[in-house]
């Protein structure tokens, strides 16, 4: 009996230890955008978000943030 608890309980810290929580995955997270001397982040998505009419994930979004100073990692 106390090698099935031992058993089960090696087996439930196992299953939750692979358990992985995203928090607010949607297309307004920042997607780990940097750069020296770029336009403030907040400004320069929203005006390429206008421009283009794509989220973060999308090519011209890139190309736009690219052109104001930023770089994804």
């Amino acid at each position: 009996m106390k090698r099935l608890l031992i058993l089960s309980a090696v087996s439930a810290t196992l299953m939750t230890s692979a358990c992985v929580t995203v928090i607010d995955a949607s297309d307004d997270a920042d997607l780990a955008w940097h750069g020296e001397n770029a336009q403030p982040f907040d400004a320069a998505r929203d005006a390429c978000r206008a421009s283009t009419g794509h989220g973060q994930r999308s090519d011209a979004f890139r190309d736009c943030m690219a052109a104001r100073g930023g770089t994804r990692s």
